[in-house]
């Protein structure tokens, strides 16, 4: 039985962060927007991922800042006070987000059943969604808003993109031709792919006769990691690392006819486009967390590092289960990114036929 049989009046989203996470909740969201025109929705959200769902229809964001502490909690519950939803959704586990919920009113608290519900996030909501038989995140996303009582549907993602990032992809990127997206860097450098085998996949590409466009945050890191792929390349590309604001990379990514990326927040926003991605894993499931919409073309060693350190498929162990070690990404090959890279462009050619 749906928690609601007919349109709640309001409703409020609590999810922080990533970036990845954040696209998956986008779906969810839009899902009862569609399904419940009329109800108020408010979503709590982080101050970074806020920019990249700037201009969303008819959803009222409220911005915590993490790095504020205690007071960006009392910051959100000032601008809460005197209200009370019909529920809060809460999806995130962090125990931060779960002290967050105390000062948000709201008559049913739905949160992850127990089996999911890490840092003691059962504690903090009275009511919890079923257990999931799908292990990707998205799913458990969608299982929320089908708990409310919103018929099950495949994802659709709206997230606007205005006119001036379209240009300034236009005048970064040549048009009318083909480019492949290269986001080298994951969110710890044991996650990212080896530098010369991006630099190989680039030139293999590149003589393919796409563009390639590297991608990425303005950190140290992952400038200094594009500058090295470049080094290593013998054909040209065109390197954005560090060069646009969430926006404009959400519009390159848009503008790509193919991602290639490890377990990161582009290959995410690209999947919010439309945009195939190979993504690169070891470290984690990409059952659980990779590129949604191009699950069959993700090149994954993690089944192999599981069976590995743990002796066991990840059927037997925890949701969430991730692999350790510094050299796991070298597993993955060329030859293998290649093959991907092959099916999906082929895949293309037949649809633009």
């Amino acid at each position: 039985m749906p928690l609601f049989t007919s349109a709640p009046e309001s409703l409020c989203f609590l999810r922080l962060s990533a970036i990845g996470d954040v696209c998956h909740a986008v779906a969810a969201v839009q899902a009862v927007q569609r399904h419940w025109p009329e109800t108020k929705i408010t979503w709590i959200i982080g101050k970074v991922e806020a920019q990249l769902l700037e201009g969303l229809e008819d959803i009222e964001f409220i911005i915590f800042d993490k790095k504020a502490g205690y007071a960006g909690m009392k910051s959100v519950w000032k601008q809460l006070s005197g209200r009370r939803f019909d529920a809060l959704v809460h999806m995130q586990l962090a125990l931060r987000a779960s002290l967050l919920t105390l000062g948000i009113k709201a008559k049913y608290k739905v949160g992850f059943n127990k089996q999911r519900a890490k840092e003691g996030q059962w504690l903090f909501t009275n009511k919890k969604i079923a257990d999931v038989k799908s292990q990707h995140v998205l799913d458990s996303f969608l299982s929320f808003v089908e708990y409310l009582g919103v018929p099950k549907q495949p994802p659709k993602w709206n997230i606007p993109i205005h006119p001036k990032d379209h240009e300034w992809v236009a005048k970064h990127i040549p048009n009318n031709q083909k480019v492949v997206v290269i986001s080298p860097a994951a969110s710890k450098d044991e996650r990212n792919w080896l530098t010369n085998r991006y630099a190989q996949f680039a030139d293999y590409v590149s003589e393919q006769g796409y563009h390639v466009v590297l991608c990425g945050a303005p950190s140290e890191r992952e400038i200094k990691l594009g500058g090295s792929i470049q080094q290593h390349m013998s054909h040209h590309s065109i390197n954005l690392i560090g060069k646009t604001n969430l926006k404009q990379l959400l519009a390159v990514l848009n503008r790509a006819d193919l991602v290639l990326a490890p377990d990161s927040g582009p290959a995410h926003m690209a999947t919010t486009q439309g945009t195939a991605v190979i993504g690169l894993y070891a470290h984690s499931n990409p059952k659980r967390t990779g590129p949604y919409l191009s699950l069959d073309n993700t090149v994954s060693v993690y089944e192999e590092c599981l069976s590995e350190q743990y002796g066991k498929p990840d059927s037997k162990l925890a949701w969430g289960t991730r692999v350790k070690g510094s050299d796991l990404m070298g597993k993955i090959t060329l030859e293998s990114v290649i093959k991907q890279f092959h099916t999906i462009t082929n895949t293309q050619k037949v649809k633009a036929l």
